[in-house]
Protein backbone atom coordinates (compact mmCIF):
# COMPACT_ATOMS: atom_id res chain seq x y z
CA UNK A 1 0.00 0.00 0.00
CA UNK A 2 2.79 2.83 1.18
CA UNK A 3 4.70 1.86 -2.41
CA UNK A 4 1.74 2.00 -4.01
CA UNK A 5 0.98 5.46 -2.34
CA UNK A 6 4.80 6.73 -3.28
CA UNK A 7 4.48 5.71 -6.48
CA UNK A 8 1.24 7.92 -7.34
CA UNK A 9 3.59 10.70 -5.67
CA UNK A 10 5.99 10.24 -7.59
CA UNK A 11 4.21 10.33 -10.65
CA UNK A 12 2.41 13.15 -9.81
CA UNK A 13 5.28 15.19 -9.09
CA UNK A 14 6.96 14.18 -12.38
CA UNK A 15 3.72 15.57 -14.20
CA UNK A 16 3.55 18.67 -12.28
CA UNK A 17 7.39 19.14 -12.98
CA UNK A 18 6.35 18.14 -17.01
CA UNK A 19 3.41 20.69 -16.33
CA UNK A 20 5.73 23.49 -15.35
CA UNK A 21 8.43 22.87 -18.27
CA UNK A 22 5.81 23.79 -20.68
CA UNK A 23 4.83 26.43 -19.35
CA UNK A 24 8.26 27.78 -20.13
CA UNK A 25 8.36 26.69 -23.22
CA UNK A 26 4.95 28.18 -24.08
CA UNK A 27 6.04 31.71 -22.80
CA UNK A 28 8.96 31.30 -25.25
CA UNK A 29 11.93 31.14 -22.92
CA UNK A 30 13.07 27.30 -23.49
CA UNK A 31 16.39 29.11 -24.61
CA UNK A 32 17.11 31.03 -21.91
CA UNK A 33 19.44 29.47 -19.22
CA UNK A 34 18.40 28.02 -15.94
CA UNK A 35 20.22 30.63 -14.09
CA UNK A 36 18.21 33.16 -15.97
CA UNK A 37 15.01 31.50 -15.88
CA UNK A 38 15.47 30.63 -12.01
CA UNK A 39 16.42 34.57 -11.11
CA UNK A 40 13.07 35.85 -12.83
CA UNK A 41 10.89 33.02 -10.99
CA UNK A 42 12.41 34.02 -7.74
CA UNK A 43 11.80 37.93 -8.21
CA UNK A 44 8.59 37.17 -9.69
CA UNK A 45 7.58 34.99 -6.36
CA UNK A 46 8.67 38.16 -4.16
CA UNK A 47 6.50 41.14 -6.49
CA UNK A 48 3.68 38.46 -5.48
CA UNK A 49 4.39 38.66 -2.27
CA UNK A 50 4.85 42.61 -2.06
CA UNK A 51 2.06 43.30 -4.60
CA UNK A 52 -0.64 41.61 -4.44
CA UNK A 53 -2.37 43.70 -7.70
CA UNK A 54 0.28 41.81 -9.91
CA UNK A 55 -1.31 38.35 -9.47
CA UNK A 56 -4.60 39.70 -10.93
CA UNK A 57 -2.87 41.65 -13.81
CA UNK A 58 -0.48 38.24 -14.79
CA UNK A 59 -2.94 36.26 -14.37
CA UNK A 60 -5.22 38.09 -17.28
CA UNK A 61 -2.38 37.74 -19.52
CA UNK A 62 -2.38 34.08 -18.59
CA UNK A 63 -5.79 32.94 -19.06
CA UNK A 64 -5.86 34.95 -22.49
CA UNK A 65 -3.22 32.84 -23.73
CA UNK A 66 -4.77 29.92 -22.90
CA UNK A 67 -7.93 31.34 -24.04
CA UNK A 68 -6.27 31.78 -27.68
CA UNK A 69 -4.99 28.33 -27.92
CA UNK A 70 -8.83 26.92 -27.48
CA UNK A 71 -9.35 28.87 -30.03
Amino acid sequence: MARNASTNARKQDTREKIELGGLVVKAGLRLEKRAVLLGALVELAERLRNAPEERARLTAIGAKIFDNDRT
